[in-house]
């Protein structure tokens, strides 16, 4: 192994059906792999070139364009620079410069998606590369030439990067954070971007129900009124894309017996807070002639 590089980071979202009917649960899942190099010998803070010189800051834009070159000659949509991801790349940098081996953690220190997060990145997915060099050239060479560096610098997921060199002496030392931005919403617009989806299968979409947000938030049961109508389907769920509906929703709809909705938007529940999770609510209303009530969560 190259003991200039370490082994990717990975870390995101994806979704599992829990061994409960009706319930699915969004979890991240996090592979950690670690090299061991020999130990460096220790180092004083006054050893170390951090943040504002504007060379080192040539340097990190030097490996964002040779990243998006690469990208580019492989037919994939170019990364766009993200400063959150950026302040995190360079607080986990300068650690990696003074304390070594490399690492993806130091004692004391976040894990990547809490360091990401903490520093206002919002994303479903992130991951990291890490490397010692003594030119941007030659550090992405290095991520290009390993497997696993070079797959995420060209994963087709991810949409946004922050980077951060550090030197120490004549070496440099670079952290890369990719990551597949989630847009930030208010529980206003999750709502109408639900009712949108709703609505394109031919369900009018009720907003603003108080009882609809409470219920959203529980973890089971469904009224037994809602703004003086009778639903008889809920579907909870979470997930960082809000891009479509679930099978489940979408199933029941189909069978022609719901003709009105209500939608609702509660903070998310049992999810890692880092990554950037909705909650969401859809109650199908019935007529006054169908008593059936059904509950269904995913989470």
């Amino acid at each position: 192994m190259n003991r200039n590089l370490l082994t990717r980071i990975k870390s995101k979202f994806s979704n599992f059906v829990l061994p409960i009917a009706g319930v699915a649960l969004l979890q991240p899942a996090l592979t950690f792999c670690a090299a061991a190099p020999p130990a460096a010998p220790p180092v004083t803070p006054a050893d170390i070139q951090i943040a504002n010189s504007q060379a080192l800051r040539t340097k990190a834009e030097q490996l964002f364009e040779l990243g998006n070159r690469a990208r580019a000659a492989q037919g994939i949509s170019p990364l766009q620079w993200d400063p959150a991801l950026a302040a995190a790349a360079l607080y986990h940098c300068a650690r990696v410069a003074a304390e070594g081996p490399l690492s993806h953690q130091y004692a004391g220190e976040p894990e990547l998606s809490e360091r990401a997060g903490q520093a206002g990145a919002h994303f479903s997915l992130i991951e990291e590369n890490i490397a010692e060099g003594y030119a941007p050239a030659q550090i992405h060479q290095m991520w290009m030439n390993s497997q696993g560096h070079r797959e995420n610098l060209l994963n087709p997921e991810v949409d946004r990067v922050g980077i951060a060199v550090v030197a120490r002496g004549s070496t440099l030392y670079a952290v890369a954070d990719f990551g597949h931005a989630v847009a930030v919403l208010t529980p206003e617009q999750v709502e109408s971007k639900v009712a949108g989806l709703v609505q394109a299968t031919g369900v009018a979409a009720r907003l603003n129900s108080t009882g609809a947000r409470i219920a959203c938030a529980q973890d089971n049961g469904l009224p037994v009124s809602l703004d003086n109508r009778h639903p008889g389907f809920i579907m909870r769920w979470q997930d960082a894309e809000l891009g479509h509906l679930p099978s489940a929703l979408l199933d029941r709809i189909a069978t022609g017996k719901y003709h009105e909705a209500t939608v609702a938007s509660c903070p998310s529940q049992n999810a890692e807070t880092t990554f950037t999770v909705y909650r969401v609510a859809v109650l199908l209303l019935r007529t006054e002639s169908a008593p059936t009530r059904t509950l269904l969560s995913q989470k």
